[in-house]
């Protein structure tokens, strides 16, 4: 095992020696302009989409249940909620090396804008685990089973695309998620 450790070590230390001394005198770079400074909405990174597991959380399932907690309180939310427009993005959770905190991301499918404040374990999970891409969306602050039940109907079997820090002016769906009043799940709210 230590011998495999060395010749590693004594390929990567040829590999970046080699790569330090040029035989021919480089050209010389502009270097790039420096990337923006984060914002307080959260990444500041381009946009562009990405293909991630989205499955749901209400207060029945949150963490602790029955609350509609958050890891990162902030100056847009408290505590979880949000109507999904660019101004008042819906809770979103996952694995903050995945998408860092502060990040909007929209669902074309839902048009709906989401904003990276919870922590997700299952996200953070498979995360760690292989890198797969895992968003959980808040419904909303509903504690009976009906709400378990809407985020089972709104969880597709495939992943979907999502668009992280798209522009402000993306079409947006009006209707709550989930209705605790009626019990209604969206598309019927």
């Amino acid at each position: 095992m230590r011998r495999a450790v060395l010749v590693v070590l004594l390929l990567a230390g040829v590999a970046v020696g080699c790569a330090q001394a040029p035989a021919v005198p480089a050209t010389p770079r502009v270097a790039p302009p420096p990337a923006p400074a984060a914002s307080s909405a959260g990444s500041s990174a381009p946009g562009g989409t990405v293909r991630v597991e989205v499955t749901f959380y209400a207060g029945a399932d949150n963490d602790p249940p029955g609350s509609a907690d958050i890891a990162y309180p902030n100056g847009r939310h408290q505590t979880a909620g949000g109507t999904g427009t660019w101004a008042d993005p819906l809770t979103l959770a996952s694995d903050p090396a995945e998408l860092p905190v502060g990040t909007i991301v929209y669902l074309p499918r839902l048009q709906k804008y989401f904003v990276m404040e919870d922590d997700c374990e299952e996200c953070i999970a498979e995360w760690k685990r292989d890198h797969h891409g895992h968003v959980d969306l808040w419904v909303s602050a509903a504690t009976d089973p009906g709400v378990i039940t809407c985020e089972e109907a709104l969880t597709q079997d495939r992943p979907e695309t999502i668009e992280i820090n798209p522009p402000a002016d993306r079409p947006v769906d009006p209707r709550p998620l989930h209705d605790a009043a009626s019990g209604a799940c969206w598309p019927h709210t």
